[in-house]
């Protein structure tokens, strides 16, 4: 049951809601629904068995949402909230104060045809349906976690309500994740047609922190240590690939932003666990999912997929520890060798991504970077305008092979010129595959199509799968989720 603030209460609410300020409501109740609460509100952190600070104790593994004590829930989950509620028959009743008024009050101002004319005059590109109907929610209301696969054109979106915010003279923090998203990103507004030198500035290694233009295109890495008078400066926050935002240093910086009132995520992939899912939409607001990979590909937006996994059949071994049967795999001759004659065989450009930089990436690298085609070796140590100069060489060119880490390529790096993409490392995220797989996506001249190679390793014993033959039937299950076709080819390698 809803009360309206205006109405006579003839009756006291089980709970009165009331806004601390932009990041937690405050919650008054008895005590027996705020133990409710916390139970409603606690999950099991999947995964936190392998945690040092499980192993030792110093942590039961589970995350709370709702803070008894303090009788405080992130604002963003207020939707979560009234669901409680209705769902055990409690009454509520919401509180404004003189500081803050309740979130989601929408702005009906904003129309999608008055949208789409907005954003045809703002940039050279013509705005998709479905990019119009995103931006439109988003400014309808003043937090969204928008969920756009990878290059559906997240970036257009987060130009138009970055400029839409400036123009209302209102100071912007966009946060991403690394130095690469930095300057693709001040790249695009340009390439969209804004006077980026003018509005825009670029934070990450040692440059100033202060500014006084509109637009702060920041890594968190750069910033997650400032203190929150410099945080006070932004009415919005938006985060691009706000799937990495559940990190303890990406939360401080969005509960040091109490007063930000206007704050977007962006993101193409969530975990698939309800955990994270509620704390994004817990910092950033209600989930909205703007289109599917299947959707955008069936209209011709991305290019179509083919997946060949490369099932490597070896001697029967056995592994006590998954760290033993990495390390087999990654010094795996034969393995290292097979990868380089099909990066060698394949057309195109080729991009073939990797975990370990030292053992495994180098050894890539110095196999492949034999005869006359260019090969680019990309890791963490490589700063990012030399990133910037490997994309962009790469779009001009038709046989390159890039060798890169999956933490510098596989999120983010708008690549349209890219033919193949291989996994030469084991994996089971879901992030990781389906960002890693957006690489390869975007349609570019005379690409229509992309494949990627997913190489995986049978080296069991027995009835008992090894570790990364579990890994690869984790990858199948996303393939299976995201209706991509594949098919499964067994190779003897001894």
């Amino acid at each position: 049951m809803r009360l309206s603030g205006d109405a006579l209460l003839l009756v006291m609410a089980d709970l009165v809601i009331r806004k601390k300020n932009e990041v937690f409501l405050r919650v008054d109740c008895d005590p027996h629904i705020k133990h409710e609460l916390q139970d409603q509100f606690t999950f099991e952190v999947p995964g936190a068995k392998f945690m040092p600070q499980y192993r030792n104790k110093y942590w039961d593994g589970k995350i709370r949402l709702f803070n008894m004590d303090r009788g405080e829930i992130y604002c963003g989950l207020i939707d979560k909230l009234q669901v409680f509620c209705e769902r055990y028959s409690y009454t509520f009743e919401f509180e404004d104060n003189k500081h803050y008024g309740m979130p989601y009050e929408e702005n009906d101002s904003f129309s999608e045809e008055g949208v789409r004319d907005y954003l045809t005059n703002i940039s050279k590109y013509k705005p998709r349906d479905y990019q119009v109907e995103g931006v439109t929610d988003a400014l309808r209301r003043n937090r969204r976690l928008l969920i756009s696969p990878t290059a559906s054109g997240k970036s257009l979106m987060i130009y138009s309500i970055c400029r839409y915010h400036a123009e209302s003279g209102r100071k912007i923090l966009l946060i991403v994740p690394t130095t690469s998203l930095v300057e693709q990103m001040y790249k695009d507004f340009k390439d969209y047609g804004w006077d980026a030198e003018k509005y825009c500035y670029k934070i990450y290694g040692g440059a100033p922190r202060n500014t006084e233009q509109s637009v702060i295109i920041s890594t968190w890495q750069s910033i997650y240590k400032l203190d929150r008078k410099w945080f006070a400066n932004f009415e919005v926050v938006i985060g691009d690939e706000a799937h990495q935002f559940k990190s303890k240093s990406l939360v401080s910086i969005m509960t040091k932003m109490a007063d930000t009132k206007y704050r977007y995520g962006f993101t193409g992939t969530l975990d698939g666990t309800q955990t994270h899912k509620w704390v994004l939409e817990g910092l950033f607001g209600p989930s909205y999912k703007i289109i599917s990979t299947k959707k955008l590909q069936d209209a011709g937006y991305l290019a179509k997929l083919n997946i060949k996994v490369l099932l490597m059949k070896h001697e029967p071994q056995k592994f006590d520890l998954y760290e033993d049967e990495v390390q087999y795999i990654i010094n795996h001759e034969k393995r290292n060798k097979f990868i380089k004659n099909l990066a060698h065989d394949l057309k195109g450009n080729t991009l073939i991504l990797y975990s370990r930089v030292a053992t495994h990436g180098q050894v890539l690298f110095d196999l492949i970077n034999t005869g006359n085609r260019k090969v680019f070796f990309v890791h963490g140590g490589v700063d990012a305008q030399e990133r910037e100069e490997v994309r962009s060489i790469t779009e001009t060119e038709k046989d390159a092979i890039i060798v890169a880490s999956f933490g510098t390529f596989s999120t983010g790096i708008n690549i349209k010129n890219l033919h193949n993409i291989i996994f030469a490392s084991p994996s089971k995220s879901r992030i990781r595959t389906l960002q890693s797989i957006g690489r390869v996506l975007r349609k570019g001249n005379n690409k229509v199509s992309a494949t990627l190679f997913d190489i995986a390793d049978d080296t069991k014993k027995g009835s008992r799968n090894n570790y990364t033959l579990n890994h690869l039937i984790e990858r199948i299950k996303y393939y299976n989720e995201e209706k991509f076709n594949y098919e499964i080819l067994q190779i003897k390698i001894g």
